[in-house]
């Protein structure tokens, strides 16, 4: 089955909604004033707290030291960091060397080239990704025949997901603004996700990918 997480929780009654829908993961964005949804490590804990025992709780980071990733994860008691920029291997590596907490690294996929970088990143999950906070989708075609397991996110929301799903086999969709309205959570558009992820199957093979693309070049026309 694959796996979901609402990511850029900021409110009290984001938490409320994702504690109702259950997925796997929730996101906090932080340290990151450019982000609508920043928060600092404190306000990130009192919202942690209240997240159900059984949504593991994600950090969000972009170009933050070693040590102001491990001082958060303390505070807020995070399941996993999430690094959003230009973070490489001998990151990865240091900051691996000083926590046992899984590392996921986001990747922005443009071209076949960006796919190689995401291959050989030293992180335990990748995240392949149209352009950190966009909204939008890349290429799906580009993963067609990825062949590391990888995570999804951009421009997914509650009616794509299926497509998703069935397409590319991630392992895990990531959504933040598809489950938003007007830039808040939604609490229907969570639920709704969190159940598409949930009733999906995977199909047999890939090639749905180009067929989603042709489908949204002619709703663009």
């Amino acid at each position: 089955m694959t796996q979901i997480k609402i990511c850029g929780l900021s409110r009290e009654a984001d938490i409320g909604y994702v504690n109702e829908a259950r997925p796997d993961y929730a996101g906090f964005i932080l340290h990151f004033p450019k982000s609508r949804r920043n928060l600092s490590p404190e306000a990130a804990a009192v919202l942690r707290r209240q997240l159900s025992a059984d949504i593991r709780a994600v950090g969000v980071f972009v170009d933050q030291t070693p040590e102001t990733v491990l001082r958060a994860a303390e505070t807020i008691g995070l399941d996993v960091i999430q690094l959003h920029s230009s973070e490489d291997n001998r990151y990865i590596t240091e900051l691996r060397a000083q926590t046992s907490l899984p590392i996921w690294k986001a990747f922005r996929i443009r071209s076949h080239s960006d796919l190689a970088a995401a291959a050989d990143s030293a992180a335990d999950g990748i995240l392949l990704d149209n352009g950190y906070g966009t909204g939008a989708a890349f290429d799906w075609t580009l993963a067609e025949r990825f062949a590391r397991p990888f995570f999804l996110a951009g421009g997914l929301t509650p009616e794509n997901i299926p497509d998703a799903v069935r397409a590319l086999r991630p392992q895990l969709l990531d959504l933040s603004s598809g489950v938003e309205t007007d830039g808040r959570k939604d609490r229907e558009k969570i639920l709704a996700a969190v159940r598409a992820a949930r009733e999906t199957h995977p199909a047999d093979g890939p090639a749905e990918a180009m067929q989603i693309k042709e489908k949204t070049e002619r709703e663009n026309l």
